[in-house]
């Protein structure tokens, strides 16, 4: 296993309820989301289209300069890494979106799916039962749910 494969292992793959949580001081869960943030050791990763979706919900909720100031900071820094969704990612999507006609998923969450599970990362951080219902990972923070 290459170095990078045992570092995502080991990774925790960051949502877009959490980002939100993180971004909005006025979030219920924004303390909670901090406290994680600044208690793991563990790598934060997340992906181009959880970077999308944050950046577009931030404007559509907290104005402009939010998500500016948002995208400035995800895609200025090199401490989150930003994985980019594979062709073959996105069929895999697909075909989860497809599968579960019973949940709510969004064909984001599953294009997360389908990342976490070529890349092997078994933990998310989010604040929504999407990751939970799924019945693949552990997340984190325990116990907080929109």
């Amino acid at each position: 296993m290459s170095l990078s494969a045992q570092l995502f292992r080991k990774s925790v793959f960051v949502d877009t309820s959490a980002f939100f949580a993180l971004a909005d001081q006025t979030d219920r869960l924004h303390h909670q989301a901090l406290q994680y943030v600044q208690s793991t050791d563990r790598l934060l990763v997340t992906s181009n289209v959880i970077v999308h979706e944050t950046i577009t919900l931030l404007r559509m909720r907290l104005g402009y300069e939010q998500a500016l100031q948002f995208g400035i900071r995800l895609l200025g820094e090199t401490t989150t890494p930003i994985i980019r969704m594979t062709q073959a990612d996105e069929e895999k999507a697909w075909a989860i979106f497809r599968q579960y006609p019973d949940k709510r998923f969004s064909f984001t969450d599953c294009t997360s799916f389908a990342i976490m599970k070529r890349l092997g990362i078994g933990t998310a951080f989010a604040f929504d039962d999407d990751f939970r219902q799924f019945g693949k990972w552990v997340v984190h923070p325990l116990g907080a749910s929109r």
